[in-house]
């Protein structure tokens, strides 16, 4: 009994004042032997407690829409034999790929580019040192020297 009512008064402690008092008022009595059930419930199922609740239907207006990348965007499919694709990824000084936080791709779609890159170096359909000339005056998908994400090392 002891404990139901050590409950009772901590549990309606946390709604208005006048229920708080009212419930100390109860607790300290000693002629109340039952306690009514509407004071043995639970604070969080309280009416009070409850309306000031947010909606669970609702979006969350914080939530950022997911990015993706060029590639994902437009369901781009990237193959070896698409060099002047796969030359828009690839440094014109160096003929290496540039890295994701530069071009911006999803890590699956960087994984299928380095491997339809190397295949068709491999197929000597282009040249692992530079890049094609006839390719450089091509759109650019991304600035190189302005990386889109920080550089994760």
């Amino acid at each position: 009994m002891n404990v139901l009512l050590i409950r009772v008064v901590n549990g309606l402690t946390r709604l208005s004042p006048t229920v708080t008092r009212f419930s100390q008022s109860i607790a300290f009595e000693s002629s109340i032997s039952v306690i009514p059930k509407e004071y043995t419930k639970d604070w969080k199922q309280s009416e009070e407690y409850t309306k000031d609740l947010p909606d669970p239907t609702l979006a969350n207006p914080y939530n950022k829409p997911k990015k993706l990348c060029i590639l994902c965007k437009y369901g781009i499919k990237v193959d070896y034999k698409n060099t002047q694709l796969l030359s828009q990824f690839v440094s014109p000084y160096t003929g290496r790929l540039y890295d994701k936080h530069i071009t911006g791709l999803c890590e699956k779609q960087h994984q299928v580019l380095k491997q339809e890159y190397e295949k068709s170096v491999a197929y000597y359909l282009m040249s692992s040192d530079f890049r094609e000339p006839k390719y450089a005056k091509d759109p650019k998908l991304f600035d190189p020297t302005r990386p889109q994400r920080p550089n994760p090392y």
